[in-house]
């Protein structure tokens, strides 16, 4: 969802009416900023709506925005326009260089931030353009913390998220007032950028413990075994792991999970790939022994070329599991 020049345009009834909003939300302490409706931020703006919170929303694709706008939010013609109103800004965007236009842009939040607002940016980005948006946002004085988040599209849906939040302590317990109505744990993991340090080191693990199960479960497919007795002999003995018990990668295991749905709707390949690619920069930065990280990227990297780059990441499965001479 790269952050693009503004696509929506207003009638002069739609800038009236937007005027007006304007000055009912600036009255209204309750109201949030979100910038980012995809499969996590969308419902993750929802949720702030059904908590009594006003919202004033923007994404760059019309389908993301509809089911908020639908709900009831405002949505705004681009990060600066969300800044005017909002002094309490969710931003929730794909990569580094998305965050980067979306608050430093052209038409980016730090255009026209309010003093003193409050900037949480929630998506997974090297810690080092954290510190480097932080210390922009300070120049206007306004505050910056990077706060990823775990648990997936069904926490993201459920308001269990986990979120690891980056910034000083009185940062964080402000940031933690709004993050707790969207999320069940709201951690302090240290300065800005050990969010999102946090996050890399838990995401580059459960790479790691996806392709595992997948291997496990396959093999277990082909000695013969059932795939649901064989995941409820690993859920409860020493292979549990979220992989399994809670996301298992195998069509039919567990419901509601993206393996029942051709890997569809949960947390991309690409994104992942993007993911253990920064935990691999910062083993480099750091010198630090990640070898089995290292394998999980180049495993990544192969699914991403072989076609499953908008799948779930558990299509991991899907993959390894066909005969070699159709890969």
């Amino acid at each position: 969802m790269a952050l693009l020049a503004c696509r929506h345009h207003f009638t002069m009834n739609a800038r009236t009416s937007w005027k007006l909003w304007k000055q009912m939300l600036n009255r209204n302490s309750s109201t949030v900023g979100f910038i980012g409706l995809g499969n996590m931020g969308g419902p993750m703006a929802l949720n702030l709506l059904n908590k009594s919170h006003k919202v004033i929303a923007y994404d760059v694709m019309d389908a993301a925005i509809k089911p908020v706008a639908t709900a009831g939010a405002q949505i705004a013609g681009s990060p600066a326009e969300v800044a005017e109103t909002a002094n309490q800004i969710i931003t929730m965007l794909p990569n580094s260089s998305h965050v980067q236009e979306a608050y430093c842009g052209k038409e980016g939040i730090l255009q026209s931030v309010q003093k003193n607002s409050l900037l949480i940016d929630c998506s997974t980005i090297d810690p080092v353009v954290s510190k480097n948006v932080a210390n922009s946002a300070k120049e206007k004085f306004a505050t910056y913390v990077d706060a990823p988040v775990s648990g997936g599209v069904g926490a993201a849906k459920g308001a269990t998220l986990t979120f690891m939040v980056g910034g000083e302590r009185e940062e964080f317990e402000r940031a933690k007032e709004i993050l707790q109505h969207i999320g069940k744990n709201v951690v302090h993991c240290g300065e800005v950028g050990t969010g999102n340090a946090a996050k890399i080191c838990n995401n580059m693990l459960l790479a790691i413990s996806m392709i595992g199960v997948s291997e496990a479960m396959n093999l277990g497919v082909r000695l013969g075994l059932d795939t649901k007795v064989l995941a409820g002999i690993i859920n409860t003995s020493s292979g549990r792991c979220w992989s399994s018990d809670t996301y298992n990668p195998v069509p039919g295991v567990i419901a509601g999970v993206p393996s029942n749905n051709n890997y569809q709707g949960g947390f991309g390949t690409a994104l992942m790939t993007k993911d253990l690619g920064l935990a691999q920069q910062a083993a480099s930065d750091t010198k630090s022994v990640t070898s089995l990280g290292s394998s999980a990227l180049q495993i990544y990297r192969l699914l991403c070329e072989k076609g499953y780059a908008e799948k779930d990441f558990s299509s991991i499965f899907d993959y390894i599991s066909k005969p070699v001479d159709m890969k």
